[in-house]
């Protein structure tokens, strides 16, 4: 692994691999880690999955020492990546910067190999302050989807209930966490009403609501409160 230069107490690895297909975002990225030390040279900016493939397919010439990946690829999830460049580079520093915060695509980046997760949203310096973690060997996550691992583990703790005491199938499929959210749709919240109440982003609520959508068979928050009413889902 290249060691770049020194800012501060850190040694900053290079080159930097930064996998992201928003260029407003790419430019954030790259600006932060400019600010942390690094110059323009050691870092590579790719918008796909395609891209970041042809630059390492030949390892002597384009060796990899820290990778930041988004999953909401053009061409595919960034989780595929990173389970290749984990196989191909073993003990690469890899950490998903995305707006995706389901427990699917957090789960698979993490057994993918990613050591971290920090959501788009956070500002400048929480995203900087991940970065240092990630240089000084740290797993950063992100306190929402810390918040969220932790409240699903009651749940993923559960054993399957005997068959008497099973909801009827006009449940819907609904898991507890949207079983709560909708019946704050039904209730009149708006998503970031529902954030706030419940300590989620607003894209991990909007996520929930479309699954709720789909296992209802609804496409509006109206007809989602209509049918949870005519299924009795809800009080």
């Amino acid at each position: 692994m290249e060691t770049h230069k020194l800012s501060a107490d850190l040694a900053l690895p290079a080159p930097v691999l930064v996998v992201e297909d928003n260029p407003l975002v790419r430019n954030r990225l790259e600006r932060l880690l400019l600010q942390l030390g690094y110059v323009p040279d050691a870092l590579v900016m790719v918008g796909s999955l395609s891209e970041a493939r042809r630059y390492v397919a030949d390892e002597a010439d384009h060796a990899v020492s820290l990778a930041l990946i988004d999953l909401g690829l053009p061409d595919g999830n960034g989780a595929e990546l990173i389970a290749e460049l984990n196989a191909k580079i073993p003990n690469l520093p890899m950490l998903v910067i995305s707006a995706w915060s389901t427990q699917e695509a957090i789960l698979a980046a993490l057994r993918a190999g990613a050591i971290g997760y920090v959501l788009k949203e956070r500002d400048d310096l929480e995203i900087a302050v991940a970065l240092r973690s990630v240089l000084r060997g740290g797993a950063p996550i992100d306190p929402f989807i810390a918040r969220r691992i932790i409240d699903e583990l009651p749940a993923l703790a559960e054993t399957p209930a005997p068959a008497g005491d099973r909801l009827p199938s006009d449940d819907a499929g609904l898991s507890q966490r949207e079983s709560t959210i909708l019946h704050l749709v039904v209730e009149g919240m708006n998503n970031r009403e529902i954030a706030e109440r419940l300590f989620l982003s607003r894209y991990t609520v909007e996520s929930h609501i479309k699954n709720v959508y789909r296992k209802l068979s609804v496409s509006s928050r109206t007809q989602a409160a209509h049918e949870a009413r005519r299924r009795k889902l809800v009080g």
